[in-house]
């Protein structure tokens, strides 16, 4: 009688004692959900949040995600068809690569997909991250937001400390020529990243891409992590 596949054993004698437990426990965890599970999804994440990943989660209830160690979570699947937990996983595990993460859940393709599509949340970017378009500040008394609501004059200092060549007048915030933030494509810097947030503008956008699925042994590829990556240098 062949061997059942779940009954395979992989070995951890690479991983550091320090992390064996750790690593074991997850390769357990996702066994145990590619078990429970019908569907199990790649996806990736732009600019991730973990306080907006916690309300993705709550909207899938019951399902199971798990974010990091992509080599344990390979390894936990199947890296080959000999090794796999169950028919198919091999192809799931040759997704993993970059910042992906598995999600095992119940729920149809239609639903997962129109929950994904439906979920984008605006945060400011952080260092490091590409500037979609260009902010100036206007010559004058410095304000900010559609209301164009003035500074407290207590800040002062803090903006002039992230470069900005501000001045007090009158108890006024004032600059004396427009100044420019950042241009369209500049990677921005931890000043430009600061100075963005204390003037409300958001340029960040959380979004979850679904990269691929298996249901019942069928692997559909929707896209690969370098085509997302692709993506979004296009829309730079």
């Amino acid at each position: 009688m062949p061997r059942a596949k779940r009954a395979q054993v992989v070995s951890l004698t690479k991983a550091k004692s320090k992390g064996r437990a750790g690593r074991a426990d997850l390769m357990e965890q996702v066994r145990q959900a590619a078990e429970d599970y019908d569907y199990v999804w790649v996806f990736s994440v732009e600019n991730m949040r973990n306080a907006y990943l916690k309300v993705v989660r709550k909207k899938f209830g019951t399902s199971r995600f798990f974010f990091g160690g992509n080599k344990v979570m390979a390894k936990a699947l199947g890296n080959t068809e000999e090794d796999e937990v169950k028919d198919g996983m091999h192809k799931i595990s040759g997704c993993l690569s970059g910042d992906v993460g598995l999600l095992f859940t119940n729920n149809d393709a239609e639903y997962v997909r129109k929950a994904f599509d439906e979920f984008e949340a605006d945060d400011y970017a952080r260092s490091g991250t590409i500037a979609t378009y260009k902010v100036t500040v206007a010559a004058g008394e410095v304000v900010r937001g559609y209301a164009k609501e003035p500074f407290p004059n207590n800040m002062e200092p803090h903006l002039r400390e992230l470069g900005m060549p501000t001045l007090l007048k009158q108890g006024k915030i004032m600059i004396d020529y427009d100044y420019v933030i950042c241009e369209k494509g500049d990677k921005l810097t931890p000043q430009q990243a600061q100075l963005l947030k204390q003037f409300w503008e958001k340029m960040a956008v959380f979004k979850i891409n679904l990269l691929a699925y298996l249901h019942n042994g069928e692997f559909v590829q929707l896209a690969s992590a370098d085509e997302d990556e692709d993506s979004d240098e296009d829309m730079e």
